[in-house]
């Protein structure tokens, strides 16, 4: 937000989640496959993600009147090569909020938190994401999600969003 910039006269936020929306993790996803997950490899190649084209065109939509802030449920431990993938991809800027290393919290109730801290005193216009549990507990919360389907669904990612607490 430029300093100069009121809660009142700053362009409205729009929140963007990255794995499923903007990322492309599935080739990623048989890190966490079946009983023996391998979180560590399996954060270790976010730097290696594909774009997913629909969400590169929405974001950069939204990015032309919005703020952007990339809220995601990657540990923060992954900062580092998200944000220079982020940069790679020449993606819009915007604010990167991650979750600690250590929260385990499912996505529903993690994101939800996270966005009422980095929303005070702004509005916040839309939030894009692929888990459907975190577009209800954004509506439940009065806030607009417009819930991205453009990756199939994939059962270890809906997992490691809700079950495990890892995205």
């Amino acid at each position: 937000m430029d300093p100069a910039d009121t809660p009142e006269t700053a362009r409205p936020l729009a929140v963007i989640d990255l794995d499923g929306v903007v990322a492309d993790v599935r080739h990623r996803l048989h890190h966490i496959s079946g009983s023996r997950k391998n979180w560590s490899a399996f954060f270790a190649e976010v730097g290696d993600d594909d774009v997913l084209a629909e969400g590169r065109a929405v974001l950069e939509r939204l990015a032309s009147d919005h703020e952007i802030v990339y809220l995601t449920g990657r540990p923060e431990r992954t900062r580092p090569a998200t944000q220079a993938w982020l940069s790679r991809h020449q993606l819009p800027p915007g604010r990167v909020v991650m979750r600690a290393d250590d929260d385990r919290r499912p996505a529903r109730l993690l994101k939800p938190q996270l966005l009422r801290s980095l929303a005070r005193g702004r509005r916040v216009a839309v939030v894009v994401d692929d888990d459907e549990a975190v577009c209800a507990a954004l509506t439940k919360a009065g806030v607009s999600g417009l819930r991205s389907d453009w990756m199939p669904a994939a059962a270890p990612l809906h997992t490691a969003q809700e079950a495990a607490g890892r995205t």
